[in-house]
C-alpha cells in the first residue's frame, strides 16, 4: 500500500511539474569524481513545478554560500542532472529516479553512503527555505566529518 501511494505521489508531482524549464547542464570536477567527497545531486525533468525551480535554486544558493571552498577543492561536487536526457539515464537508474530530486551522498574509500533528502526537499524548499537550507546543510556537515 505505501508502494503505491508513493507511486501516486510522483505521478501527482510529475504532472505538476508542468511549467517548463531552461535546460541545465551536468557541473562536476572529474579529478573529484575519484576522492572521498560529498555529492550533492540534484535530479530534474524537462519540466519543473516552482518548488522543484525552489529545491534548485536553494541548494545553489546554500553551497555558494556555505561551501565554495569545499567545491573549489572538490571535496563537494554538486550536479544538476536532466533526466529526461538519454545520456542521463544511466544515473537515473540507478538512484531510480523518476521526477525530482535531491540526493546528498558520502563517498567515503569508494564506498557511497545514499541519503535522498527528496521528501523533505518537497515538504521544505518553498514554503520553509530556511528550513529546507539548515536541513540541507546539517546533513552535508555530517557527512564532512
Amino acid at each position: 500500500m505505501k508502494k503505491l501511494f508513493h507511486v501516486f505521489i510522483a505521478g501527482v508531482i510529475l504532472v505538476s511539474c508542468g511549467n517548463g524549464g531552461k535546460e541545465k547542464t551536468e557541473t562536476a570536477n572529474s579529478e573529484a569524481m575519484q576522492n572521498d567527497r560529498v555529492e550533492v545531486l540534484y535530479f530534474h525533468g524537462a519540466q519543473r513545478c516552482i518548488t522543484c525551480r525552489a529545491i534548485e535554486t536553494n541548494t545553489k544558493a546554500l553551497l555558494d554560500n556555505l561551501y565554495s571552498k569545499e567545491i573549489a577543492s572538490g571535496r563537494i561536487v554538486y550536479r544538476i542532472i536532466d533526466i529526461s536526457q538519454k545520456k542521463n539515464g544511466p544515473i537515473a537508474d540507478k538512484y531510480e529516479v523518476t521526477w525530482s530530486s535531491l540526493f546528498v551522498n558520502r563517498w567515503k574509500s569508494g564506498q557511497e553512503k545514499v541519503n535522498n533528502m527528496t521528501e523533505f526537499s518537497f515538504a521544505n524548499a518553498k514554503s520553509h527555505p530556511d528550513k529546507f537550507k539548515n536541513g540541507i546543510k546539517d546533513k552535508i556537515d555530517e557527512l564532512l566529518k
